[in-house]
């Protein structure tokens, strides 16, 4: 059975400030969701939140790129815009950066992850969620999984991953894309996914099927809108078993809590740490960057589920060291590594002072 599993978030408002999602915005997407589940549209749907965001899971038979899937997020986004400005929410619209839906939801704001896949006998798909940080965010992990033996020993083991992964890398800033094998060319795929702020990783296809594994959202707010209007926040899905890595697999390079771009305004450098649904409500300086995980089982298209996969005492490790490190960054602060280098502060107060000062700067005499 082919099915279509789409991923759409945005954030239309922020409760209180950018840490929270307010659950009357989360009934309001269940409300129009389940209207179009029963109407046909969808075969079944999930709404969660990451943080401030707004996550809509979905299954369909409409394939990628959808016009009447994406209207119908866009539609749900618009809906929950006007009762988040009614309970006064912050940031309300935020990443709707369009008036009016224009065929597809690309390039107006709102993440999208999406799938198109031959069901099979079993499907257990993992969905990551962030909340304050940038599309690059899932580089490293999406690396171990697919390409390190010391994490996914799959790769060694399992005639089925044997033959490894392609990783297809998005250049955000100039549009371009190229994809690259491992294991044989994994120095040259790091030289690119090793720059997380310009390079992501939109998808991974099993070289042995050429099934797609996994697939993120890739959209730059700042890139789109030519200001700062909030982090990214991305999404990503995962296939699990059989020729793909196993569950544990794939959560497990989360289990190390690596730095991010995102954080206070977008323009810091903080640990990703890892926490059950109920726990993603990034306070501490908007942070530190979040990442949720709901676990399916696929079933005719049917969402079995979900499991909060990192509800687990077996990442409180991750989120104290994320933690030690949030007080170590947070040190640091105005200051570089903890602030982001001035070329990815291009979209804030930046330019302004820049101009504001030029005529004071001198030529130094050599």
């Amino acid at each position: 059975m082919k099915i279509t599993l789409s991923v759409i978030k945005a954030d239309i408002g922020g409760y209180v400030g950018h840490s929270e999602s307010h659950p009357d915005i989360l009934a309001k997407a269940e409300e129009c969701l389940a209207r179009h589940k029963k109407s046909g549209l969808l075969v079944d749907y999930h709404v969660t939140k990451c943080g401030d965001d707004l996550q809509l899971i979905m299954t369909h038979q409409r394939g990628e790129e959808n016009e009447e899937i994406h209207r119908l997020a866009w539609d749900t986004f618009v809906e929950g815009t006007k009762l988040a400005k009614t309970l006064g929410l912050y940031g309300a619209g935020q990443d709707l950066l369009s008036d009016a839906f224009s065929g597809n939801v690309k390039g107006m704001g709102p993440g999208i992850a999406e799938m198109e896949i031959e069901e099979r006998k079993s499907e257990p798909v993992l969905i990551f969620m962030a909340d304050k940080t940038s599309s690059g965010a899932w580089n490293m992990p999406l690396y171990k999984m697919f390409a390190d033996p010391f994490n996914s020993i799959g790769l060694v083991i399992a005639l089925s991953m044997h033959e490894g992964f392609s990783f297809e890398v998005h250049d955000v800033k100039d549009h371009k894309k190229i994809t690259l094998n491992s294991p044989e060319e994994i120095y040259d795929l790091l030289i690119y996914i090793g720059a997380p702020g310009r390079y992501a990783v939109k998808a991974v296809y099993s070289r042995a099927t050429g099934e797609i594994a996994a697939v993120s959202s890739t959209q730059r707010l700042s890139l789109i809108a030519g200001r700062y209007v909030g982090k990214d926040d991305p999404v990503c899905i995962v296939r699990s078993q059989g020729v793909f890595p196993a569950v544990g697999e794939v959560l497990e390079p989360f289990a190390f809590p690596h730095l991010v771009e995102g954080w206070m305004r977008g323009s810091h450098h903080g640990p990703f740490m890892p926490v059950s649904v109920a726990d993603s409500i990034p306070s501490r300086f908007d942070g530190p960057p979040r990442v949720t995980c709901l676990g399916f089982q696929l079933t005719e298209g049917k969402l079995v589920g979900p499991r909060d996969m990192f509800a687990d005492i077996s990442f409180d490790n991750a989120r104290q060291q994320a933690n030690d490190v949030a007080d170590y960054m947070r040190r640091h602060g105005p200051f570089e590594p903890h602030r982001l280098p001035l070329e990815e502060m291009e979209y804030t107060t930046m330019p302004e002072i820049a101009e504001k000062l030029a005529f004071r700067f001198e030529d130094l005499q050599e």
